[in-house]
């Protein structure tokens, strides 16, 4: 569904963002995109998208070449920035005028999300609060129905029940037609929806895996003590003991940190690629 051949991406010649970057992202996963702030998770978004364009390489989305912004393109993605801007128009206003550009548009669906995520006014849109506008954003674009939807941190400016309701929503839209990517650094905000983990760090690609896969080569743990044998990928000091990442030699089922599965690729990309190609 987006397939990125040896991108190259940055705003200038001497800082690049990306070097020869690949990635293959497939219908019927939820993707979470991880790296450091400031290390391009929203420009390559952009990119996806057609709002920025790579300086060498290809990217194909759908089958369309998202520089060239083509309706029929744009009909298929819908994308929320993490700032979003909504114009002095209400909830129906709004509807009337940018549902057409999506046929597959349902409006019972998008009456039922308003209201799951409690967003029901009369008011202009852009007199709400920043929660308010990103629920409406957030709510309009799954009522869009698009085969994929990127979303560049998209619990900012959410409270904690919201966060619960937009969990709630994203699994219960999901089927093997879609595709959601989700770019955050708010990592905890999103345990028990990634399908796959994507990583980023320095532009390049240090991961791109199934959960079940990350927890067959990987386990994650709390131990008393380090055993020399098997030196923990990752280690971190907790109220409980030793939070560790290790090579997974013995079939342990545990349940992925994504916040320790971070540090723990950021810190050995050369042995994590190693564990994750044998």
């Amino acid at each position: 569904m987006i397939e990125i051949k040896n991108m190259t991406f940055g705003y200038s010649r001497k800082k690049l963002l990306y070097r020869d970057l690949s990635l293959s992202l497939g219908s019927g996963r939820i993707y979470g995109l991880l790296g450091r702030n400031g290390a391009g998770k929203s420009t390559l978004l952009k990119n996806m998208i057609g709002l920025l364009f790579p300086k060498s390489g290809s990217i194909t989305v759908n089958d369309f070449k998202p520089g060239k912004r083509q309706p029929s393109f744009l009909e298929t993605i819908y994308f929320i920035p993490e700032e979003v801007y909504v114009p002095s128009l209400t909830i129906k206003q709004y509807e009337t005028l940018f549902a057409p550009f999506y046929p597959r548009f349902n409006t019972t669906e998008f009456s039922r999300y308003l209201d799951e995520l409690d967003v029901r006014t009369d008011e202009k849109l852009n007199k709400l609060s920043f929660g308010q506008q990103k629920k409406f954003i957030i709510a309009f674009s799954l009522a869009c129905n698009t085969p994929v939807l990127l979303l560049d941190e998209p619990t900012n400016g959410l409270d904690i029940p919201s966060k619960k309701q937009f969990r709630k929503l994203i699994a219960s839209v999901m089927n093997d037609e879609r595709m959601i990517f989700i770019s955050t650094h708010q990592i905890r905000d999103l345990d028990n929806l990634i399908d796959q983990i994507v990583i980023v760090d320095e532009g390049r690609l240090l991961l791109n895996e199934p959960v079940a896969t990350i927890t067959d080569k990987l386990v994650f743990k709390t131990v008393g003590d380090i055993s020399e044998a098997n030196a923990p990928l990752y280690k971190e000091d907790t109220l409980k003991g030793l939070a560790v990442v290790e090579q997974n030699h013995h079939a342990e089922e545990s349940k992925v940190n994504l916040e320790h599965l971070f540090n723990a690729v950021t810190e050995n990309p050369v042995l994590i690629r190693q564990i994750f190609q044998s």
